[in-house]
């Protein structure tokens, strides 16, 4: 028994030493951070979760099931960061005790943040290439820089915390940077362009575009470095970004995809003007690939030397469509006309020889 009350007072002896030791508000110090890490644990699922999913939007409700895991263990980790700066710790375990705790948290942010760029899902940005049609390789270009600069910003932040010099790697960087940049002087131009065009959206995939040079086609691909253009000859031009973020470009396809061709059609004079505009409106809604609205109308232009021009306004669904409607309503044209008997007139001359009779000159009158 005596034995038994011996090893009692040790224990009691050894706790008393405890509680009078500063180890005491090290662990409570250690504990309160621990129970406030749970409490902000409980309070992202409990609240913070429950507003995000009242939104129509998905990101917030990744984004708050990326911080909670690192929030938690940040607060966690501020308990002993806590304790070793408040502690007497000798040199160098002092440095090398707190600079370890804010690696760590450093790093409880850095590698999740790398992470989360590359896997989540940013639904507006592909709508909004998808919209454009733009290719995803640009949106993907951007994921990238954004997943290396989070990358390169953690490497720095953890030599910064361990008193590591970066004049010298700055300095590097910037030679080596500049030499890339040199060499590289075309491919940035045209990177940067391709940038310009995606910000700008002159002009998407599927879009019919006019160049300066004169060329026109279908936008059929929109890269990194170059656009590509099939004409309607089925010609593929490849034009380099740079290029096409500095020349005036006509696009036909915007703002909306309806396009307007003009048909010129002349007639004779004395025709009756009024039949011929109601003849041309009936045999461009006649045509299937006329759009309906707005309607198709007839204008009188001009006086012409041997005929009166008019021109005949409709509008096709898209600009694809141009020529063959064009070809279509010029061919309905001359067959109604020839049916109505309404000359679309041409250029006559007749050549009349001095001194012959006017049998002679009849027959060597000449059309063309």
């Amino acid at each position: 028994m005596e034995h038994v009350n011996q090893q009692i007072k040790l224990y009691l002896h050894k706790i008393l030493y405890f509680l009078d030791n500063e180890h005491l508000d090290a662990l409570i110090t250690i504990a309160g951070y621990a129970i406030l890490a749970k409490l902000v644990g409980i309070f992202i699922d409990k609240a913070l979760k429950k507003l995000a999913a009242l939104t129509h939007v998905s990101f917030d409700d990744q984004l708050i099931d990326f911080i909670h895991k690192p929030a938690c263990l940040t607060i966690l980790l501020l308990g002993p960061l806590h304790v070793a700066v408040s502690s007497k710790l000798p040199h160098p375990w002092d440095f090398i005790a707190t600079n370890s705790i804010k690696t760590l948290i450093i790093m409880v942010w850095w590698i999740p943040t790398a992470h989360f760029i590359s896997t989540v899902k940013f639904q507006k940005g592909y709508a909004l290439s998808e919209k454009a049609k733009i290719g995803r390789e640009v949106f993907l270009l951007f994921r990238n820089v954004l997943r290396i600069s989070v990358i390169v910003a953690g490497i720095i932040a953890i030599l910064m915390v361990w008193d590591v010099s970066l004049t010298p790697l700055f300095a590097s960087a910037g030679i080596a940077g500049i030499a890339i940049a040199m060499a590289a002087k075309d491919s940035l131009a045209n990177f940067f362009g391709g940038i310009s065009i995606f910000m700008d959206r002159s002009y998407k995939v599927g879009d019919y575009i006019i160049l300066d040079s004169g060329e026109r086609g279908e936008v059929v691909d929109i890269g990194i470095r170059s656009t590509r253009i099939k004409t309607r000859d089925d010609v593929l031009i490849t034009i380099p970004n740079s290029i096409m973020a500095n020349v005036k470009i006509i696009n036909e396809s915007a703002p909306v995809s309806r396009f307007r061709i003009r048909v010129p059609v002349g007639v004779a004079y004395g025709t009756n003007l009024k039949e011929v505009t109601e003849l041309l409106v009936e045999i461009a809604l006649a045509d299937p690939d006329v759009a309906r609205s707005p309607k198709p109308r007839a204008r009188v232009r001009r006086f012409n030397d041997s005929s009166i021009d008019f021109e005949l306004l409709c509008w096709v669904n898209e600009p694809s469509l141009k020529g063959r409607v064009t070809h279509q309503l010029l061919m309905a044209i001359d067959r109604t006309f020839k049916e109505k008997n309404i000359e679309i007139p041409f250029p006559k001359r007749e050549l009349y020889i001095k001194g012959a009779s006017t049998t002679e000159n009849m027959e060597n009158t000449f059309t063309h």
